[in-house]
């Protein structure tokens, strides 16, 4: 507003036409000038209009061709005047087909967009209701179209949303408590990266390791072509439809055999294409079993071990009430911390490395003796991980509450010296997969968040206050510093608080 000298509706126009981001809006205000800007977006700007009719004037209404009086009639900033009735009708019909954000002039070929307090003005007269869902659209429009700004994924749907300061690859925490991935909207999957998560989830959920089994131990009938479970030694098997057919081959046979040959049937001869496709499929299953066990293994670990959150501050209580030297029992909440933190990035590790040194995704940016190179640095980096966070998890699982004091402080030095060994080799991880694995790809697509040792950031309410004024179409609102010195900043869309830290959430 102050920038451009607009009032607050041209200005809000301005930034949904450009998805509330301000630096492709100056950009193009730069290149392109200030007359293309509001063009384009649909915003007219006229110095000398005067929005007030007079009261006792007659305006002859090009919609409905009727006369009315200056008070029950409406000109928009464009020049454009029709009576109060169709500007309604024109609304209604707008907000029910969703296009809230952008009610252009009912002129022909006129786009300039309509001032949204008129719009609100009018529509609640008849509509208080609709009046109440076009608030919300404008509302979304904010949430929606803003790349900096997403609601919250959480189920049921909490009422938040999530803005961050910067647009980068980062996972945060809603104040709901929800941790998720604040570019995809799925759960916190670090070091994965988006499209290597979506592409695990959907391996996990679908049933296309089923087909890989079926594909490695059965074979389909050559007649009713379902598939056959082979369960005895003779390679002669029959199907429940009644069809028998050689296991070597698939091929229809007759029922007679011997200890050396079927009857009527030899298939002695090399077949190498199917030969391969079956033993591929084969290695591709004992592939996915292997990663996706030890992913299943550390996340039911994650999910038992939080369950341990409760049973070991219980030891710490009853410890703080005995009679000991020990009176700081904060290595104890730390080292679950640091457990907890440690054993999510370990399961969500395999994941990473099943595609990372896997075909489907990077089969032409290494070459075989590159990809077996980088795969054994970082399974020795997730080996040690691996070895100290189960040490971790044995050493918090003590009943350090039943021993005596030297004991416990030699615990105590354990899950310390644990927890700085395990975060470090955290972020040791993380930078061998941000520089080693995904820096050296040509493809810049897989962007991992970044590994903070304090944990996902939790959004906290902002200090200052966001209000809502009334103001007519004709004054800008303003911010005004009140005796106490705090400045009372005007937000653009009523009964919305937001929350800060680097992350801020916004709350309807």
């Amino acid at each position: 507003m102050e920038l451009l000298s607009l009032r607050e509706h041209h200005a809000r126009t301005l930034l949904i036409h450009y998805r509330w981001d301000v630096e492709k809006l100056l950009a193009v205000l730069v290149e392109n000038g200030k007359e293309s800007l509001f063009n384009e977006a649909g915003v007219t700007v006229i110095d000398d209009a005067d929005p007030m009719l007079p009261l006792s004037s007659m305006v002859m209404c090009d919609i409905c061709m009727e006369e009315v009086a200056g008070d029950k009639a409406t000109k928009m900033d464009c020049g454009h005047c029709f009576c109060n009735d169709c500007w309604t009708e024109h609304f209604i019909v707008k907000i029910n087909e969703g296009q809230s954000k952008r009610i252009r002039c009912m002129a022909h070929k006129c786009n300039a967009i309509c001032d949204e307090a008129v719009v609100r003005n009018l529509v609640s007269k008849k509509h208080p209701n609709l009046a109440e869902k076009f608030e919300r659209f404008l509302l979304e429009s904010f949430i929606e179209d803003n790349k900096m700004v997403k609601w919250c994924p959480s189920t049921p749907h909490c009422g938040n949303a999530i803005r961050v300061e910067e647009v980068e690859v980062c996972e945060v925490e809603c104040a709901c408590g929800a941790q998720f991935c604040f570019s995809c909207l799925s759960e916190a999957h670090s070091p994965c990266s988006c499209s290597m998560w979506d592409l695990w989830a959907k391996k996990c959920r679908d049933e296309s390791e089923t087909v890989n089994w079926i594909t490695v131990h059965t074979k389909p009938c050559p007649k009713c072509h379902k598939p056959v479970e082979k369960n005895g030694g003779c390679n002669l098997v029959s199907c429940i439809c009644g069809q028998a057919f050689c296991w070597l081959c698939g091929g229809a046979t007759g029922r007679d055999h011997t200890w050396s040959r079927i009857a009527g049937h030899s298939c002695g001869r090399y077949k190498e294409d199917k030969a391969k496709k079956t033993e591929r499929a084969k290695r591709e299953l004992y592939r996915y079993m292997h990663y996706h066990n030890r992913y299943k293994a550390h996340t039911d670990s994650f999910k038992l071990e939080s369950k341990l959150k409760e049973t070991v501050l219980e030891k710490v209580s009853i410890s703080e009430e005995r009679e000991s030297r020990l009176r700081d029992f904060s290595w104890v909440t730390n080292g679950l911390y640091r457990l907890f933190r440690s054993r999510r990035v370990l399961s969500y590790s395999y994941p990473f490395a099943f595609y990372m040194f896997g075909e489907e995704l990077f089969k032409d940016e290494m070459t075989d003796e590159e990809r077996e190179i980088k795969q054994h640095l970082f399974e020795d980096q997730q080996q040690q991980l691996e070895a100290n966070v189960e040490k971790l998890s044995k050493f918090l699982e003590e009943p350090f509450d039943q021993y005596p004091d030297d004991k416990v402080m030699e615990i105590r030095m354990q899950v310390i010296n644990l927890s700085v060994i395990t975060d470090t080799l955290c972020k040791k991880m993380y930078e061998c997969i941000e520089n080693d694995l995904l820096g050296c790809l040509q493809l810049g697509t897989h962007n991992i968040a970044r590994y903070q040792s304090k944990g996902i950031e939790r959004a906290s309410e902002l200090s200052t206050c966001w209000t809502s004024v009334n103001t007519t179409t004709d004054k800008r609102q303003r911010s005004d510093a009140d005796t106490s010195g705090n400045v009372d900043w005007h937000f653009p869309f009523p009964s919305l608080f937001l929350f800060s830290a680097h992350c801020i959430s916004v709350l309807q």
